[in-house]
């Protein structure tokens, strides 16, 4: 289990500068890292046990907190049905970054969606927007995951993935007519 925890975050639990070491333990040149993105690969096996939640709150903002986890678990049909796991889909055109009036969400030349917490009003437009419903607020600030994997390491049954991706890749927001953004 550590090791996928080193995977995606690396040994120190930071994550890691995509630096390579040339001879001698020189720095030769910096390799631009793959982007990844979470992905939910077995929602079947999902059985509610919250420890990606808890993770996910706990190393991103220190405390262990269901409200400031951004990754969510809900059920479906009470205790008896089945759990659906919310999380970013890191949409190619993402409505939440169209949506947010202070620009606290931008989305950068590589696609990855990046939240600057200084900026955020709490207002909720970018909640109000995502179609999947993977961002909500906490203490009048946005949560929304940042695809750094905390929470698959932390997964007793690998629901979650992360995965590499090619810009070209992403999902396309329902609203731009490109489909299922769980694609």
């Amino acid at each position: 289990m550590s090791s996928l925890f080193e995977d995606a975050r690396g040994p120190e639990g930071a994550v890691s500068a995509g630096l390579a070491s040339g001879e001698g333990g020189a720095i030769a040149e910096k390799k631009p890292r793959k982007r990844k993105r979470l992905k939910v690969v077995h929602p079947e096996r999902c059985i509610g046990c919250l420890c990606c939640m808890f993770a996910c709150s706990r190393i991103n903002t220190g405390r262990a907190s269901l409200e400031r986890s951004a990754i969510r678990i809900q059920t479906q049909g009470g205790i008896e049905g089945d759990f659906q796991v919310v999380v970013c889909h890191a949409c190619k055109d993402p409505s939440c970054v169209r949506a947010c009036p202070t620009g606290a969400l931008s989305r950068k030349p590589d696609g990855k969606v990046v939240f600057d917490e200084s900026l955020c009003k709490g207002c909720g437009s970018c909640a109000d927007a995502c179609l999947v419903r993977a961002i909500h607020l906490s203490d009048r600030l946005a949560v929304k995951c940042k695809h750094c994997g905390a929470c698959v390491a932390f997964c007793p049954h690998e629901v979650l993935e992360l995965v590499e991706v090619e810009p070209d890749s992403m999902p396309r927001a329902l609203s731009e007519g490109g489909g299922d953004p769980h694609a």
